[in-house]
């Protein structure tokens, strides 16, 4: 397996940024896994006005957000910042990955589609290989 890499779908106030800050985000699909010196890629959550992905970084620090007391069912959260690398060169959204929904199929479009937006909330997610090598081909 190569390196860990993970896509976090989240609100993003100023999409040139150099550096991303995401507080307390919800971990699905292996995304609470997530460690300093991984490869992110950024999607500017549309939920919250943004157009999809946007960027990729490295994770410079991620912190678990400590779990609440008394609670017996708890979605894992994390607080990560991240350095940006890369400007993305194209859109790649809800309404491109939507046409990709035969969830058997192994695209990694369909991959991202079905971690994304068949839930539609803001969350990190781990991702495979081969979506990892899809999105740098938006770079």
């Amino acid at each position: 397996m190569g390196e860990r890499a993970y896509a976090i779908k989240a609100e993003v106030r100023d999409p040139g940024a150099e550096t991303f800050a995401f507080a307390n985000q919800k971990t699905m699909y292996g995304g609470k896994k997530v460690a300093a010196g991984d490869t992110i890629f950024i999607f500017a959550s549309e939920n919250e006005g943004g157009s999809g992905l946007i960027a990729s970084g490295i994770v410079t620090s991620a912190e678990p957000t400590p779990l609440k007391s008394g609670l017996a069912r708890q979605t894992p959260r994390v607080t990560i910042t991240v350095r940006r690398t890369a400007l993305a060169k194209r859109r790649l959204g809800r309404s491109e990955l939507k046409p990709f929904s035969d969830w058997d199929d192994g695209r990694p479009e369909t991959e991202l589609n079905f971690k994304f937006y068949r839930q539609a909330t803001d969350k990190i997610v781990g991702i495979s290989d081969e979506a990892a090598a899809f999105l740098r081909g938006v770079f």
